[in-house]
């Protein structure tokens, strides 16, 4: 708006971190349905046809447990939550046992506050129905899950940069402007003095 050359380079700054950003965004998108497909493919598929989108969260916990774990050990009758800790429901009973339990490994009565405690914290928490996975038997597929979503992370980690640098760069430009006006506002009231003066004399 000043007419200063400076603008251009601010421009085309700008113009080179917003096609950045747009390609970086696409590339998260890309590998993000990537794994999310080869996880319903691979290791939902045997918990059902039809697989819900889940959170973020989700396909993060996915990439750490190689097995979700069952919900209910031993279906029928009361909850038996998953014994096994190498799973993410089994790690999740196990951290229920720690926080409301004297001893992990010696169960107070079904009835008492301390079982129901684990017990809500367990059922809040697991994984059941259509949400299951396990990547047994699918090393090569669990890897590429694993590299996918990791390409997925980074894209992101670099589209929040480039957005970042866009409004450093409207930060800096605003800086500029705001200098150069009042530079050209000293510099003109100056004149206006001097030749107030002069028309003085």
């Amino acid at each position: 708006m000043l007419g200063q050359q400076r603008a251009l380079p601010y421009l085309a700054v700008e113009a080179f971190l917003l096609m950045r950003y747009a390609q970086h965004s696409r590339d998260s998108r890309r590998e993000g349905d990537r794994y999310r497909t080869l996880a319903a493919r691979v290791a939902r598929a045997p918990f059902g046809i039809v697989h819900p989108p889940g959170t973020f969260e989700y396909y993060e916990t996915m990439e750490e447990f190689v097995e979700s774990g069952a919900f209910d050990a031993t279906p029928g009758g009361d909850i038996d939550p998953e014994p096994d800790s190498t799973t993410f429901n089994g790690q999740m009973w196990l951290l229920a046992r720690r926080t409301f339990w004297r001893d992990v490994n010696v169960p107070p009565p079904r009835d008492s506050p301390e079982w129901r405690l684990a017990q809500n914290f367990y059922v809040n928490r697991a994984v059941q129905g259509s949400f299951r996975w396990s990547w047994r038997d699918a090393q090569l597929e669990y890897d590429e899950f694993r590299r996918t979503i990791r390409r997925s992370n980074e894209a992101y980690r670099d589209a929040l940069a480039d957005l970042g640098a866009v409004i450093a760069n409207h930060v800096l430009s605003s800086m500029d402007a705001l200098v150069s006006v009042r530079l050209r506002t000293r510099t003109e009231g100056s004149r206006f003095t001097v030749w107030g003066e002069l028309a003085v004399r």
